[in-house]
């Protein structure tokens, strides 16, 4: 991983992370928003979804998703780098560029699925669950799409990016990211969604999930992840809709 390109890939999902650290929300002041309501909110700055705007929330959602996703398909990138000695076009930025065009897309459907909640009272000003029937939810789907054939297919070319690579190479890197990005979101956007339970702007939450992500694309630890991990989701779910937490 040398050169310009990986630096500036580096400074990327730095920077995302620096910015997501700027926007998180000290903890005394969310203690603060449980003890006076939601008109502490109002009086204080605007800090709801529906003072953001919808363009704002997406903006998160899109560093959020960069802070998280690139750094779980950073060998990935680094089998597609390989294949410039194949003679093949290998556009490393086109290939980023891509794959992070599909996360665009999914930011755009996670904040209006936020603005949604939202409004409908089921999630806090930060994003977190204000119902225990929607965590349940939550993590009960997370954890059943653990075991699923679509995630067992995403993260078998996760896996093998070599493999999947030279199936489709001859697309070129754009479309090649594209497809990435695909497989990728295949593989992690229900853990993604764990983001409204732990809490959207929950720095702690988002590292815990980034790693897990990255660890379940690694092919030698991966596969010991990916069950035993929707067993948990799965218990937490009925350890929630039981103690209705």
């Amino acid at each position: 991983m040398r050169g310009p390109h990986w630096l500036a890939l580096f400074a990327l999902i730095l920077a995302a992370w620096a910015a997501l650290y700027a926007m998180s929300i000290p903890a005394e002041l969310r203690a603060a928003g449980r003890a006076y309501g939601t008109g502490f909110w109002a009086d204080l700055c605007n800090l709801t979804p529906d003072a953001a705007g919808f363009a704002r929330m997406a903006l998160m959602w899109a560093l959020m998703s960069a802070a998280m996703m690139a750094p779980t398909a950073l060998p990935a990138f680094a089998t597609y780098e390989d294949l410039s000695h194949s003679g093949a076009e290998t556009r490393f930025s086109a290939l980023v560029g891509g794959y992070l065009v599909i996360w665009l897309g999914f930011s755009v459907m996670a904040a209006a699925t936020q603005l949604v909640l939202f409004r409908a009272g089921l999630l806090d000003p930060f994003g977190s669950s204000a119902s225990a029937t929607l965590s349940a939810g939550i993590l009960a789907m997370a954890g059943a799409y653990q075991f699923t054939p679509l995630k067992d297919a995403c993260l078998s070319k996760c896996r093998a990016p070599m493999t999947f690579f030279m199936q489709h190479y001859d697309e070129g890197p754009f479309r090649n990211g594209l497809r990435l990005g695909a497989v990728c979101l295949g593989c992690c956007w229900a853990l993604m969604m764990l983001a409204f339970v732990g809490g959207v702007m929950n720095i702690a939450f988002m590292g815990l999930a980034t790693l897990l992500m990255a660890l379940e694309k690694l092919p030698d630890i991966g596969r010991w992840l990916t069950r035993p991990l929707g067993v948990a989701l799965l218990a937490g779910a009925v350890f929630v809709a039981l103690n209705g937490i």
